[in-house]
């Protein structure tokens, strides 16, 4: 059940990317731009829960990656938004 879980997961963060940067060439509205990138990361993150958990559950610790990674994409928000108030 958890790999199913974990699974749609990844896909569902993976389909919100692919919108936002789909929306994002269509319109140039850089909003969608930040949150499509940091939608990427979090989908990043997913699959790297799947491989931490489901593919080496006990030889590889990848907690550290996976905090990071998920810090990055949150970070690439935040940057956008930040960068947005500016205009």
């Amino acid at each position: 059940m958890a790999a199913l879980i974990y699974t749609l997961c990844a896909l569902t963060a993976a389909l919100a990317a692919w919108l936002l940067l789909r929306g994002y060439l269509r319109t140039r509205f850089r909003l969608l731009l930040w949150s499509g990138l940091c939608f990427a990361g979090l989908t990043l993150n997913n699959v790297l829960l799947v491989v931490d958990r489901l593919v080496f559950p006990t030889e590889v610790d990848l907690g550290l990656v996976r905090l990071l990674t998920a810090l990055a994409a949150v970070l690439l928000l935040v940057g956008g938004l930040v960068l947005e108030q500016d205009t």
